[in-house]
């Protein structure tokens, strides 16, 4: 999804490396959040060379009232502070038996202060004794690349899946140990000859139990920077 302040597609201060046919973009990550930052540069590998945030650049206020509203203001505020291309992401937890809750609180679900095991244990908290069935849930992510002329590009990925019951797994982070996704959609071959953690099915893992290749096959950032990612080529 392409939109600029005239509707229109103008010149811009777009910066590339070419590498023999390949043109790979530049962009500036606005994320200083080391584990999505290597999602990211996981899922945009050859198509875009991520350059870091500048330590310059202070803390972001994350204020508005929806995920793309506040990837807006995150991309847009290191496109300004550094005069390039800027991407970010912005991710919601959405828990039906909430009410959609964290959705755009996710991050600081728990407090301000809060780190990802805060968040997780609140989560669970709020969740006991809801049955399995009534624990769906889905994780939203929008991506977005901010551009020195006020246009910018984004793309949406969604996950559905539900609640466990309790925490699973090593990997990952914020809330993958407590998120089993449902498999419906994930590319087949990302999971050929795959084997269950402790007997369980593959459609009965967190995420983290799950390899990276995995977790990005079937992961709502995935299908997000896969999509941003088919759009930008497209340039």
């Amino acid at each position: 999804m392409r939109s600029s302040p005239c509707h229109q597609h103008r010149a811009r201060d777009d910066v590339s490396v070419t590498d023999g046919a390949a043109s790979v973009k530049q962009l500036v990550c606005a994320s200083a959040n080391p584990d999505k930052v290597a999602e990211i540069q996981d899922l945009l590998r050859g198509v875009v060379e991520l350059l870091p945030r500048p330590n310059s650049v202070g803390d972001i206020v994350e204020d508005a009232d929806t995920l793309l509203g506040n990837a807006r203001l995150k991309a847009r505020a290191i496109c300004n502070a550094t005069g390039l291309p800027a991407v970010a992401d912005d991710t919601g937890l959405e828990v039906d038996a909430l009410g959609g809750a964290p959705g755009v609180h996710t991050a600081r679900f728990a407090g301000p202060d809060a780190t990802y095991a805060d968040n997780r244990r609140k989560l669970l908290h709020e969740l006991q004794g809801v049955a399995v069935e009534q624990r769906t849930a889905r994780f939203r992510t929008v991506a977005l690349v901010a551009y020195p002329d006020g246009s910018e590009l984004w793309a949406e990925g969604v996950c559905e899946g539900h609640i466990a019951q309790a925490e699973r797994g090593e990997r990952g982070f914020g809330y993958d140990a407590v998120f089993v996704p449902h498999l419906g959609g994930a590319p087949a071959e990302a999971f050929s000859g795959a084997r269950s953690v402790a007997d369980r099915s593959v459609a009965d893992r967190t995420f983290a139990e799950m390899s990276v290749e995995e977790k990005h096959a079937l992961g709502h950032r995935g299908a997000a920077f896969r999509a941003l990612a088919a759009r930008l080529r497209a340039e």
